[in-house]
């Protein structure tokens, strides 16, 4: 199986967009052959000057807009076999400014770390775009974005609570407050957060996987399945991550949520059973590529009148940043 549309988390940028460019060419030797893509800096590891996670310093991986120790690092990029045609980027919205946010509290009731960290603070921890691309003659827009674990944080929750907020934003998207979007479009990504597992806010998750403007087609495997852990409450087979028991032990992290007008066909989780011949890709430990697994999914979509297209889609990809109206 090859996927005509990859959206990649935790790929570092540079601005050449060296590491991608050669990222593609080592797929293509291998026969996936991915002319368009697409990545930007985000927002990991770029500095603010300001004292973002409380401890009284700055200049520190946590004091970025986005963890990191280096601006780019582990970033979003995508690569299609269809042109991308058009970039907005929600990733320079400020936290504070998004409608119904819930933002970090000391125990005094005040602004977690400071009421001029907040005004500095981006709600995107690496970065949300809506990515435009043309799948024969119809637009469809990506949703993609990969938010922050909600752990690493103390009892303000600052982590939690933003993890919250990064989904959240897809909601204003939908509902015609931000951006422009497609009839046809695809939330997907990673939100850290689980439905009924681990830490975070399970009702927000749950309730955009219950937003009748989407479909779950509730990707699953074997392999998720086999390494169900005895104390969680969630579907095993639909986990997409795989660590250590108890901390937080496996979850279902990662999602492709298409518009109730695609039709999808089929879904997965690559996640082999332990006696399938696919099982060595993951390494001895299961962990060659890190404890995230491949999430996919099957879509169909038919021309019909009055959809929406891209006129002009040429060779150099539209960007944009937009704001909330």
């Amino acid at each position: 199986m090859s996927a005509d549309i990859v959206v990649l988390t935790a790929m570092d940028w540079d601005a050449d967009n060296a590491a991608l460019t050669a990222f593609a060419a080592a797929l293509r030797e291998d026969g996936l052959d991915y002319p368009y893509q697409y990545a930007g800096a985000g927002n990991a590891g770029l500095e603010t000057g300001f004292d973002l996670d409380g401890n009284g310093r700055s200049g520190e991986p946590r004091d970025a807009q986005g963890f990191g120790w280096f601006t780019g690092q582990s970033g979003l990029a995508v690569l299609s076999r269809y042109p991308i045609c058009a970039v907005q980027d929600l990733s320079h919205l400020i936290w504070a400014q998004i409608p119904g946010a819930r933002l970090p509290r000391w125990p005094d009731g005040s602004a977690f770390p400071s009421t001029e960290a907040q005004e500095v603070q981006r709600l995107s921890s690496t970065s949300h775009w809506i990515v435009s691309v043309l799948v024969d003659g119809v637009r469809v827009d990506l949703l993609a974005w990969s938010a922050t674990p909600p752990v690493f944080d103390g009892p303000e929750d600052r982590n939690g609570l933003r993890a919250r907020d990064e989904l959240r934003l897809w909601g204003h998207v939908m509902d015609g407050k931000v951006g422009s979007l497609a009839d046809r479009f695809v939330v997907i990504g990673n939100s850290n957060l689980d439905p009924a597992d681990g830490d975070g806010d399970h009702a927000a998750m749950q309730g955009v996987l219950d937003d009748p403007r989407l479909i779950d087609p509730a990707p699953a495997s074997v392999g998720g399945s086999e390494a169900a852990d005895p104390d969680h409450r969630g579907d095993p087979a639909l986990d997409t991550a795989d660590w250590p028991d108890g901390a937080p032990g496996n979850l279902r992290v990662s999602y492709v949520l298409p518009s109730t007008n695609l039709e999808a066909a089929g879904a997965g989780v690559f996640w082999p059973a332990r006696d399938a011949p696919e099982r060595a890709l993951l390494g001895d430990d299961g962990l060659a590529a890190g404890p995230h697994r491949m999430v996919w999914v099957d879509l169909r979509t038919q021309h019909a009148a009055g959809q929406d297209s891209i006129e002009g889609c040429g060779p150099e990809i539209r960007e944009q940043s937009v704001e909330f109206r």
